[in-house]
């Protein structure tokens, strides 16, 4: 089953054919394994980034850690440039998120180096803690992750409604508290009401401003029971579109063309650009 990937052209047969169906597609044994490889690959590079934020961990193999950084390093600069050298259009791919993603998981180590001086260390630390951007390299390589960005598209209008109600509510809840509680209880502004609002509504409560009068406290009863039930909309949302975008009929193969995705599951073409699957 081909992973979920930016428009990009897959070769025609050859040397370039086999080695973007290995890359870019898991339907093969050969490709399963790079997934899999790239993935650790992916994952020991992260943790080794948290390890040396660790001041102990630094000082007892910092070395070591800056050895496996440049290694990593080494191998993703190889990947991209492999990626690059078998797609159609190199600079489709470039320009892609995952392009963008992948270029992101190189630059930092050898920008770093570039950057001389100790007043600038602090300016090096922050250009090194780019690298964590790899970890936006694992999705993608899950089809599953590609299911769920489908459903979260298709919810995206009934979310977006939801979310203006909220806001509505916040800024009515945020106006009401400041007329009847005023800045003897906190609420000195509406701005500062809405802030309670949203504090109240999502159930966090810090705490570090409450209503005291008997009004006000009973909409602040009112405003956390209905927290209770606006957190369980967005998600009986995205539930019904995931239940959607996994229902038999459709395949999630994605063409190697145009990227069209939900072909019927026993077609050989795709509907839109006529690419082989």
């Amino acid at each position: 089953m081909p992973k979920p990937q930016p428009a990009t052209d897959k070769p025609d047969d050859g040397l370039r054919a086999r080695l973007f169906s290995v890359v870019f597609e898991s339907n093969t044994p050969a490709g399963k394994v790079f997934d899999v490889g790239l993935l650790l690959l992916i994952v020991a590079s992260v943790v080794a980034v948290i390890l040396e934020s660790v001041e102990s961990y630094q000082a007892r193999w910092g070395a070591e850690l800056r050895v496996a950084e440049w290694v990593f390093t080494i191998l993703f600069a190889i990947e991209y440039v492999v990626r690059l050298s078998i797609v159609r259009r190199p600079l489709r791919y470039a320009t892609s998120v995952f392009g963008i993603v992948d270029l992101l998981a190189v630059i930092p180590t050898p920008l770093s180096v570039l950057v001389p001086g100790a007043q600038s260390l602090l300016v090096v630390r922050v250009i090194r803690l780019l690298r964590v951007f790899r970890v936006l390299k694992l999705v993608s390589f899950s089809v599953e992750a590609e299911v769920l960005a489908r459903a979260l598209r298709a919810s995206r209008a009934k979310i977006t409604v939801f979310l203006l109600g909220v806001l509505s509510a916040v800024v009515i809840a945020g106006a009401l508290m400041y007329l009847v509680e005023g800045e003897a209880a906190g609420f000195d502004s509406i701005p500062r009401g809405m802030y309670w609002a949203i504090v109240t509504l999502t159930t966090v409560g810090y705490g570090d401003i409450s209503p005291q009068t008997p009004v006000g406290q009973v909409m602040a009863s009112v405003l956390m029971i209905l927290g209770y039930g606006i957190i369980a909309v967005p998600t009986g949302i995205v539930s019904v579109e995931l239940a959607n975008a996994t229902r038999p009929g459709q395949s999630p193969e994605t063409c190697p063309g145009c990227s069209l995705e939900g072909h019927d599951l026993d077609a050989v073409h795709c509907k839109r650009c006529g690419t082989k699957l």
